[in-house]
Formats: structure tokens, sequence, C-alpha cells
């Protein structure tokens, strides 16, 4: 059983400029464990294995990630993984800071 994940990135968690843990992020192609939709957002718990021979992702709580195509990285705060886990993207996340310091152009 896996989840079937595009437009992937691995986001790293950081509190104080240390790093708390990596998650995945993206949008769902197909879930064979049918706890998401197609095109649905998934945001993971702690990533503990990434094998790119067979582009699976493995979280603490042992769920299957199939990754395709090319993924990339982002970074987030703490203070913002809510947003991260209800659906807003890094980059978004991102955006929204910028704006709320007046430096959005």
């Amino acid at each position: 059983m896996n989840t079937i994940i595009k437009d992937w990135q691995i986001v790293s968690v950081t509190e104080e400029d240390e790093l708390i843990g990596h998650v995945l992020w993206g949008v769902v192609v197909d879930d064979m464990s049918c706890r998401f939709a197609k095109n649905d957002y998934v945001c993971t718990s702690n990533i503990v294995r990434i094998n790119f021979d067979t582009q699976l992702i493995t979280t603490s709580t042992k769920s299957l990630y199939q990754v395709l195509g090319e993924g990339s990285k982002s970074e987030i705060d703490k203070e913002d993984f809510e947003l991260l886990r209800n659906g807003f993207s890094p980059q978004y996340i991102h955006q929204l800071r910028l704006a709320s310091t007046g430096y959005l152009h």
C-alpha cells in the first residue's frame, strides 16, 4: 500500500535555525490506502527513509509514499507548520511571511 505524490517537496522544519525534521509535502495522484482523494495535498509525518533509486519515502508512522518526477527542497519555521498541515505550500507560506513584514512587492 502506498500513496503516489507529484509536485513534491522535502520540507525542512526548523526552530530558531535548528533542524527539527523533514516532511514530505505534495499533491496526491493516487492513494491505495483511501486516505486521500486525487489532487488533495498531503503533508506527512517526519521522514525516516528516502530511497532515491525506487523513489519511495517512508515516514515515522510507517506510511509509504512514491514520488513522481523531480522534487524540490524547501524550509519553513516550526511556527508555520500548521499552515503546511492545512494545505498551504511552503512557497505560499513564504509569501505570507513577506506580506506580514511589508517586504512583498
